[in-house]
């Protein structure tokens, strides 16, 4: 009998390493839209001091030194970079009746299961913070 190997979660053939984490949210698309594309936004999931022109090969900067360049950028939709050595991909989908937003990130071309497990936490804090953010801007 021929023994199988399971490829462990989170590893694939073309894209090595990856994590994705998702949250459904209680506000509709523009709303989650106008903050995470905002210098405010963009701080909070892209690094400080990062601010992205939406056209292809477009290139970035934050203020730790991360490096990258813009592969896509779909107004009010998804926005796709590099991420030093990594692509990093943020996206937004609506409820059926608009009053929600699931935004999901995923992440590709990690080092090891390590940094998966490293960029997952990264990630469940980001949609912490983008959430308080969200609230915060409505009750003010």
């Amino acid at each position: 009998m021929g023994r199988t190997t399971a490829t462990p979660t989170g590893l694939t053939q073309d894209a090595g390493w990856q994590i994705g984490v998702s949250r459904t949210l209680p506000h509709p698309v523009p709303v989650v839209w106008d903050l995470v594309s905002s210098p405010a936004g963009l701080a909070l999931w892209l690094g400080p001091g990062a601010t992205l022109t939406p056209e292809r090969g477009a290139p970035y900067r934050t203020d730790t030194g991360v490096t990258g360049e813009v592969r896509s950028y779909h107004q009010g939709r998804k926005i796709r970079v590099t991420h030093g050595t990594t692509t990093l991909q943020i996206a937004l989908a609506p409820s059926v009746d608009g009053s929600r937003t699931t935004l999901r990130f995923h992440q590709e071309h990690l080092a090891n299961a390590d940094a998966r497990e490293r960029q997952r936490a990264h990630w469940q804090g980001v949609l912490d913070r983008i959430a308080t953010a969200l609230d915060r801007s409505l009750s003010d």
